[in-house]
């Protein structure tokens, strides 16, 4: 028996034979998860479960998100699974398929959760915890205090929700003072600001519409130094190119967040060009893709897996085997 099954869609799903969390996504056969699963489940005990990814198309109609969810609702070997890409788009068409909707998913309108209690359905947003503990990784403490920095992210969807609401509900004492979204679509900027004013914050958010990259070169310039500048569009991975042209100028002194780590990644590629120059941290995906796993899968498998110490840490080093 492989460790690797092949990747379904929605029109080819089919009973799972053995207990299966499902990774949904648009090209989940290339993820590191396929290769990692395996390792970790034989390390948390659970060797019996497998991974198997599903795979739609960006914005994919509503019918092939409800057939998805529904699936994985009635199948007794489903457990669950991790929604990246999709998050509010599956959340949007099937919300009333789910039995219990957890508070930051309600809050949030998107799901990067589903997992099974008693039988019901359950849909959780985990996003803002997984994307809370990257930032808390490579951000030192203080330093939106000392330095006044901002934050910019180019794409309005789940991730940057998530990462605004541990943004703007952090210490007090240390948050941005501003945090700047972009993205193509007013749609995906409004359904945002709506999320936002729910969040009972003092930390002011501006959308800027942004159709082209090089009205988020604009956007950027605007960005004091300490700024963080997260690539949140999926452009690198799930589609080609960077939300950046070349000409696009870093502010000095703060960091880099390409969101994803696996792809063509030019987004990251810009800046790692400014590096020197700019004095610019980078940090790639890596970490996030480990806690956003780690999470749905203690979350899916009913599991106690730590977010620090020595098991995580143990979890970490298997996945970084498979880089």
């Amino acid at each position: 028996m492989t460790d690797v099954l092949p990747v379904l869609t929605a029109s080819s799903l089919t009973a799972a034979e053995e207990p299966t969390l499902y990774f949904i996504g648009v090209t989940t056969g290339r993820s590191s998860i396929q290769r990692v699963f395996p390792q970790w489940a034989r390390a948390l005990g659970r060797p019996d479960v497998r991974l198997r990814g599903i795979d739609l198309p960006l914005h994919a109609p509503a019918e092939d998100y409800r057939a998805v969810v529904e699936f994985i609702a009635t199948d007794p070997l489903s457990l669950g699974g991790l929604v990246t890409t999709h998050k509010i788009d599956l959340f949007t068409a099937c919300r009333d398929l789910f039995d219990e909707i957890d508070p930051l998913a309600a809050l949030m309108g998107e799901t990067s959760c589903l997992s099974k209690s008693n039988g019901r359905l359950v849909c959780h947003a985990k996003d803002p915890i997984s994307s809370g503990l990257a930032m808390d990784a490579f951000i030192p403490e203080r330093h939106w205090a000392d330095t006044g920095g901002q934050v910019l992210s180019l794409g309005a969807g789940g991730s940057t929700i998530a990462i605004a609401w541990h943004l703007s509900h952090s210490d007090r004492a240390d948050r941005p003072d501003r945090i700047v979204v972009t993205n193509r679509s007013p749609q995906r900027l409004a359904h945002l600001e709506h999320v936002y004013a729910q969040f009972g914050t003092d930390v002011p958010l501006e959308t800027v519409l942004a159709p082209s990259p090089v009205d988020n070169d604009r956007v950027l310039t605007r960005m004091p130094s300490g700024s963080l500048v997260v690539n949140a569009t999926g452009l690198g991975k799930d589609a080609p190119g960077s939300p950046l042209t070349d000409d696009a100028r870093f502010p000095a002194d703060g960091f880099a967040w390409e969101l994803n780590y696996r792809g063509e990644l030019v987004f990251l590629d810009q800046a790692r060009a400014q590096a020197g120059p700019r004095r610019l941290r980078i940090e790639d995906g890596w970490v996030y893709f480990l806690h956003g796993w780690t999470r749905v899968i203690a979350e899916v498998l009913h599991e106690d897996v730590p977010t620090a110490g020595p098991v995580f840490d143990d979890l970490a080093m298997l996945a970084a085997s498979t880089r």
